[in-house]
């Protein structure tokens, strides 16, 4: 599992965080550091589109948990 940036101003976007997925070979990956400012573009919806379909992309929302 990854928590890796998608915000895709100050940090990679969901196309570099795809990437690192891969290079890292993680099957989970939680999106982080998006959402919070109008610039920050990147999505989870995004980089789901571009990690292979064996990858799952972890949405949380502020106070959710996964186990």
């Amino acid at each position: 599992m990854a928590f890796l940036p998608i915000g895709d101003v100050y940090t990679m976007g969901p196309e570099q965080a795809a990437i690192a997925c891969a290079l890292i070979g993680v099957k989970e990956v939680v999106p982080m550091h998006y959402g919070t400012f109008p610039e920050l573009t990147g999505t989870p919806a995004r980089l789901r589109e571009l990690v292979p379909p064996d990858v799952n992309v972890i949405e949380l929302k502020p106070g959710d948990v996964y186990l």
